[in-house]
């Protein structure tokens, strides 16, 4: 496992400490955590994003998705 190191403002160290704290486990726990879940967001954000430049994929117009939502209540 790679080690990295970062700079953070004293009060963001000062959040992560009290969470650390709060949830019984350690820094690098909760960073390890908090990495891996903006990675996962990051991934979906992009494949999302790219699904959206596509111009051969089919989309339709908020209005009417919203229209075919309701009418099926």
């Amino acid at each position: 496992m790679s080690q990295v190191t970062a700079r953070l403002p004293d009060e963001v160290v000062l959040a992560l400490d009290r969470a650390a704290q709060t949830l019984h486990r350690s820094r690098a726990d909760i960073i390890r955590q908090a990495i891996e879940a903006y990675i996962e967001d990051f991934d979906d954000i992009y494949v999302a994003i790219e699904r959206l430049r596509d111009p051969l994929d089919e989309s339709i117009d908020w209005q009417e998705a919203r229209r075919a939502l309701l009418a099926q209540d």
